[in-house]
């Protein structure tokens, strides 16, 4: 089951996404608001955090998901202090009861990874698309447009219409025909 811990939230963070099953992983954990008693409603122990990029309102709650759970991070570059293990662009991790495979997607942040499962057929965006068409910002460091469209054609060219489920890194996760909403993003993206 996943669910979104930053649901309801007033203060500026991200999704986080709890995925219990084998291995209980939290995707994100969100920023300025306390996570540790939402964890702790729904699960007793949880066994990693996996990183979809490094900004700050996706790794606020790190230190204390760290220090209450004492559970690894995982994320794409070991040189940002919220990452313990490094995801090689490729590999595969799973979370919860499935097997997905790690995208490395810049564009929006050099350390941006998307999470696909096609047996799950569940897909964790991060900021690199959302709903209705949105697409990460890239007027931040390390923003890059172009790197961005690149992303985004990578991602389409990975997943296709069977897709059930994205989870993104911020507003509603998207389950009804979510592959349409990528494809919105890489028009929208070339647009602008």
């Amino acid at each position: 089951m996943i669910r979104n811990l930053a649901r309801g939230v007033s203060a500026f963070t991200s999704n986080a996404f709890l995925v219990d099953g084998e291995r209980t992983v939290l995707v994100d954990t969100g920023a300025n608001f306390d996570i540790v008693p939402k964890i702790h409603e729904q699960v007793d122990e949880l066994d990693a955090v996996v990183l979809t990029h490094t900004h700050p309102d996706h790794v606020g709650n790190i230190d204390a998901v760290r220090d209450v759970f004492d559970a690894e991070t995982w994320g794409f570059d070991l040189d940002q202090p919220a990452v313990d293990n490094a995801i090689e662009d490729e590999s595969t991790l799973r979370i919860g009861d499935d097997e997905y495979v790690v995208l490395h997607t810049p564009g929006h942040k050099n350390d941006h990874l998307c999470l696909y499962s096609e047996s799950a057929t569940t897909l964790f965006a991060g900021d690199l698309v959302f709903q209705n068409g949105g697409f990460g910002r890239t007027d931040l460091p390390e923003g890059d447009r172009e790197l961005l469209i690149r992303s985004i054609d990578r991602l389409r060219s990975v997943v296709d219409d069977s897709l059930s489920a994205m989870h993104v890194g911020h507003g509603p996760s998207v389950v009804d025909s979510p592959y349409d909403h990528i494809e919105m993003a890489a028009r929208a993206a070339r647009l602008g």
